[in-house]
C-alpha cells in the first residue's frame, strides 16, 4: 500500500531553525509518517537526527535527493562527487530510493545535451542498482515540450532505462497534460508521486491599480500570472482520481508538496492537505 508523506523542501527553514528531529516530530503530530529529503544538508547532525526520528517517531524516510553534479553555490550531494556517501546515507536511513529533483539547467539547452544527461544518469542508475538502490527522475513542465513530436520526458526515459520516474501532478497539469492519464502511461516506472494542487488565483488588487493608471501591459502580466501552487484539495486537480491512479501505477509514496505558500505557514498548509485527503477517504494511507 502506498504511503502519504511530506516533501521536505517545504521544511528546510524549520530544519535549519530547530533541527531535523523537532521538525519531524511536528510533522508526525500532523499525522504524516513519511518524508522525502530534499534541500536539506546531509551532514552528520541531520543524518543522525533523521535516524532518531525513525527510531522514536516511526518516521519513514521515503527517499533522498541527489544531483548529478553540484551547481555553483548550491549545497547538496552529487552522484559524481559523493557516490559512496550517498549510498552510505541511504543504508543508514533504510531507504532504497533516490531521486533527481530537476533537469540540470545545461541539459535544457538542446536535445543533444538532454540525451547526454539521460545517458549519464543511466550509468549511475546501473551502479546504484548494484547497491540495491533505485534512481528516479522528478519532472517539471519543461519535460513536456516536444521535439519532433516526442516529449522530452520520453527522450529521457528512452536514454535512461535504468532510471524510474517521480511524477509531480501539478507540473504535469502545468505542462498541459492530464495527471491521471500520465500516471497510467508511466505505470510500473513510477515509485513516487508528488501531490501538489493547481489553483487559478484571483487577480491581485494592485493589478486593477495598473489598469486604472493605463498600464495595460502591467495588467496583462498579472492576468497571465494567476496559476498558483495549492494545498491538496484547494485547487482544481481531481485527487479522488489521482490518488487511486498513482496507487495503480505502483507508487510507493505519495508526497505532499507546495512550492509557494502565499502567506500561509507550512504547518497550516500541511494540515489543510492532510484534512482534505482524509475527507477524500485516504486516511488509511497516512
Amino acid at each position: 500500500m502506498a504511503k502519504i508523506g511530506v516533501q521536505a523542501m517545504m521544511l528546510k527553514d524549520s530544519f535549519a531553525e530547530v533541527g531535523a528531529f523537532d521538525t519531524l516530530r511536528r510533522v508526525s503530530d500532523l499525522g504524516y509518517n513519511a518524508v522525502e529529503i530534499s534541500q536539506i544538508p546531509m551532514d552528520e547532525r541531520n543524518v543522525s537526527e533523521l535516524e532518531r526520528a525513525q527510531a522514536e517517531l516511526g518516521m519513514d524516510v521515503a527517499s533522498l535527493s541527489v544531483m548529478m553534479e553540484k551547481p555553483v553555490g548550491r549545497p547538496g550531494d552529487s552522484l559524481k562527487d559523493d557516490f559512496e556517501k550517498i549510498v552510505e546515507d541511504a543504508r543508514r536511513l533504510d531507504t532504497t530510493l533516490l531521486r533527481i529533483g530537476m533537469l540540470p539547467f545545461p541539459a535544457m539547452k538542446s536535445v543533444d545535451a538532454l540525451v547526454e544527461f539521460a545517458k549519464e544518469t543511466n550509468g549511475y542508475a546501473e551502479r546504484l542498482q548494484d547497491q540495491g538502490i533505485s534512481l528516479y527522475y522528478h519532472n517539471h513542465h519543461i519535460e513536456f515540450a516536444k521535439f519532433n513530436g516526442q516529449y522530452l520526458l520520453d527522450i529521457i526515459n528512452e536514454n535512461s532505462p535504468a532510471m524510474g520516474l517521480e511524477i509531480d501532478v501539478h507540473w504535469v497539469q502545468r505542462g498541459g497534460l492530464d495527471p491521471v492519464r500520465t500516471l497510467e502511461k508511466y505505470a510500473g516506472q513510477t515509485a513516487m508521486v508528488h501531490l501538489k494542487d493547481y489553483r487559478i488565483g484571483m487577480l491581485p488588487e494592485q493589478a486593477f491599480g495598473l489598469l486604472d493608471a493605463g498600464d495595460q501591459a502591467g495588467f496583462m502580466a498579472a492576468f497571465k500570472d494567476v496559476v498558483q501552487f495549492a494545498e491538496v484539495g484547494e485547487g482544481n486537480l481531481d485527487f479522488s482520481s489521482i490518488v487511486p491512479a498513482a496507487q495503480a501505477a505502483g507508487a510507493r509514496y505519495l508526497l505532499v508538496e507546495q512550492d509557494e505558500l502565499y502567506g500561509r505557514t507550512v504547518w497550516e498548509a500541511l494540515e489543510t492537505s492532510h484534512r482534505n485527503l482524509t475527507a477524500m477517504g485516504f486516511a488509511e494511507l497516512f
